[in-house]
């Protein structure tokens, strides 16, 4: 950061307040910035005793601030009328500081400089620069002021008015050549402004004629020629006591000085080095800059320099550090770089992305440029100067899509590639959890997103008390709790720019019941279907069930199941004071409380009110989920039982397939059976199969019947065989009634989820 100001009336002259290793210190250009120096320190302070100030350990530094005030004076003052003269208030030493300011001026463009004042003052020019006037800045009030008229080394005192006054402002007439001013003030910090008007004409006793005036070269450290020309000024002595008038004008006569290497700054790309050459930059190639001349013309080929802007200067080293003209190169397409306008690699889905192609070296006017898009389309362009505001192209699926850039003319090729994100804005996630998980056995977690598809995504996964996460580029990993208790799970999913988050809580034990309700039907017009409705009913059911039957609060556990009609799920948990811990014991107290909730619950017993006038029934659902962890024997041995049931009965139906034709009644039978189907059988062909079970049994009831009421033989093996069907057919019956449900409950459990 700089301050810096333009000193009026000197072309190409600055003064600017820079940082340096947290020090501000002050340096001057007189070539528009091409070198800066520090300012050199007066020699001698106001009261004539020397000042020790060695450059660059020392120097003056002046405050560049300009009042935005018209009525106050600034900091730094200079004048187009006056060149050369530069009033400003600083301090001497090793950078610029806000103690002991005093005000120091320069009569030679800065070249020397003298201390007027200890202390702030400002200072006014009057006639043109001829007379300078200066009013101490304080808070209390004052009544001289001070007025030089040989550019500051002398003053004289001078009393404006026999009240001492606050000056709250200085205000010259319009036009430099003034000689009258305004100083307006209060007596008192209760009193209105009182106004001062000075006139100095009756201080003068002549005008000026053209003894009064001299010659004064310009110059910096004696160097005469500055911005290519010397200058020479027609200046009033500082012995003369005399009025300019508004006649006087600056007179300058200037002629031009032969080029030097100060006269040239640094080209574009080029960086001048600790021994003052320049020399390219390191991301600047020189031959770039023939990348959009086309064979047969020329172009200007940069010696790394070029003249500052409005230095006059001629000949000299002029021909050596001006661009050369040169025939435009025939070379392959070298360099070739392929960005997107706002130089990021991903984009969002339906919105152009504009890409740019830049060659840094060949015939840019014959180089065809292909750009393949990567999803199956493609442009070519006949040269690279017809794509300089870029190619536009919009994706219209996520992914990741490889874009080529391939330029080619006659000599050769070049061929450059970027991988392009494309996304979507996500705008949902949900963790898909159980409520309730087994110790020691593996669950699945689940996010899922909406919209599903939205370019690459990552999964960042918290659970439970770990304190690293887990990364993962797929939605669902698979954990397994080793301790029981309640484990928070959190994922957080990471899409371009965005990042949600989900948070569920898994309840972990070694044993339980489980059992979905149902609801009667005015809870799903209040069912919003959102993740906070469901958590506050789910409270409401478990208080619900606890007032119905006295189980423990610790021991139930409650969920809604997202989505319409309306379903919730409870788990029994054991006590652990009453099980100790057996597996036995937790699954006679889980069957217990099970029958207990279920009596409730076919009772209708378990009701809520969910707002004023809409009282909810909770029930037993008519398929109840089966139990996540089934600590009983019964089911086991009775599905072996079924299994052994459906062996022996195959088997009997293959032996009196096999000897039905060695058995003459059963033969007949069969005959007769099917006579009585046909004769049975409606005119459409569709087979009617039972709808129940209780049609099932009576359908065999009636096959029993009809079996006894006909003579089929007296064989001993089919009459044995007979008998062991009809036993393990109702056998069959009696375990399906109590477990073809909860097979069937299982599958739809599983597909829900």
């Amino acid at each position: 950061h700089i301050d810096y100001s333009q000193v009026a009336g000197i072309k190409g002259m600055f003064l600017a307040n820079k940082r340096t290793d947290n020090q501000v210190k002050t340096y001057i250009t007189y070539n528009r910035g091409r070198d800066w120096r520090l300012l050199q320190a007066p020699s001698k302070d106001l009261r004539g005793n020397s000042i020790h100030c060695v450059l660059p350990y020392c120097s003056l530094h002046l405050h560049l601030h300009v009042s935005a005030n018209p009525y106050t004076s600034g900091n730094i003052a200079s004048r187009d009328s006056a060149p050369g003269i530069i009033v400003a208030s600083g301090s001497i030493g090793a950078e610029l500081t806000t103690s002991n300011v005093s005000v120091f001026i320069t009569s030679d463009a800065g070249n020397t400089w003298r201390q007027i004042f200890d202390e702030e003052y400002a200072v006014l020019y009057l006639d043109q620069g001829g007379a300078l006037v200066a009013i101490r800045h304080t808070p209390l009030p004052i009544r001289h002021l001070w007025l030089s008229f040989d550019e500051g080394r002398q003053w004289n005192k001078y009393s404006f008015t026999n009240t001492p006054l606050f000056v709250d402002g200085v205000l010259g007439e319009p036009g430099e050549e003034t000689l009258i001013m305004t100083i307006f003030g209060h007596v008192s910090h209760r009193s209105e402004w009182q106004l001062v008007k000075i006139d100095f004409r009756s201080i003068f006793n002549r005008r000026c004629i053209e003894a009064d005036y001299q010659t004064w070269h310009l110059h910096n450290q004696g160097e005469p020629c500055l911005m290519g020309v010397k200058r020479i000024y027609r200046k009033l002595k500082p012995t003369s006591r005399c009025v300019m008038g508004k006649t006087y004008s600056v007179t300058m006569t200037s002629a031009p000085c032969d080029c030097t290497e100060a006269d040239f700054e640094c080209d574009y790309g080029f960086e001048r080095r600790t021994d003052g050459k320049c020399t390219p930059a390191f991301w600047f190639h020189p031959s770039s800059m023939s990348r959009s001349c086309t064979t047969g013309m020329t172009f200007l080929n940069s010696t790394g320099y070029r003249k500052v802007v409005s230095n006059n200067c001629t000949a000299g080293v002029s021909a050596e550090y001006t661009a050369r003209r040169q025939q435009c190169p025939i070379q392959a397409p070298k360099g070739l770089h392929l960005v997107t306008s706002e130089g990021s690699l991903t984009a969002v889905l339906g919105t152009n992305v504009t890409f740019l192609v830049f060659l840094e070296e060949g015939d840019g006017a014959r180089t065809s440029i292909t750009l393949d898009f990567g999803d199956g389309h493609a442009l070519t362009y006949s040269n690279v100067s017809s794509i300089e505001d870029g190619i536009k192209h919009i994706y219209k699926a996520v992914g990741i899509y490889r874009v080529t850039a391939t330029g080619e003319n006659s000599l050769g090729s070049e061929t450059a590639m970027l991988y392009l994100h494309v996304t979507c804005q996500l705008e949902y996630i949900h963790l898909s959890a159980p409520f309730v998980a087994v110790r020691n056995k593996e669950v699945n977690l689940t996010a899922v997103l909406w919209p599903s598809q939205v370019g690459t995504v990552t999964y960042i996964w918290w659970i439970g008390n770990n304190t690293e996460p887990v990364i993962t580029l797929e939605g669902s990993v698979a954990y397994t709790f080793s301790r029981e208790g309640i484990n928070t799970v959190t994922v957080q999913v990471s899409a371009g720019n965005t990042i949600l988050q989900d948070r569920k809580t898994i309840a972990v034990h070694e044993y339980f019941r489980s059992h979905l309700l149902a609801f009667s039907s005015n809870l799903d017009e209040h069912n919003p279907d959102i993740a906070e409705w469901r958590l506050d009913v789910s409270r409401v059911i478990k208080n619900s069930l606890i007032q119905a039957t006295g189980v423990r609060e610790d021991q139930l556990l409650v969920t809604v199941l997202p989505g319409l009609p309306t379903a919730a799920e409870f788990f029994l948990l054991p006590d652990k004071q009453i099980t100790e811990g057996k597996p036995e014991k937790s699954s006679a107290h889980l069957d217990q409380l099970s029958e207990l909730l279920l009596s409730a619950l076919n009772q209708n017993l378990v009701q809520f009110t969910l707002r004023p006038g809409v009282q909810v029934t909770v029930y037993a659902a008519h398929l109840s989920a089966a139990p996540l962890v089934d600590t009983s024997e019964n089911h086991s041995g009775s599905a072996m039982l079924m299994l052994l049931s459906v062996v022996v009965v195959g088997l009997a139906v293959f032996v009196i397939y096999k000897f039905k034709r060695k058995i003459p009644g059963l033969n007949v039978y069969a005959q007769m059976q099917n006579e009585k189907e046909q004769e049975m059988s409606p005119a459409n062909p569709t087979v009617a199969t039972p709808s129940s079970q209780r049609d099932l049994v009576h359908s065999l009831e009636i096959l029993d019947t009809e079996f006894n009421s006909r003579p089929i033989g007296k064989h001993p093996l089919v009459f044995l065989l007979s008998s062991l069907s009809v036993f393990f057919s109702f056998t069959l019956l009696f375990i399906s009634h109590h477990h073809v449900h909860a097979l069937f409950h299982d599958t739809v459990l599983c597909v829900s989820q």
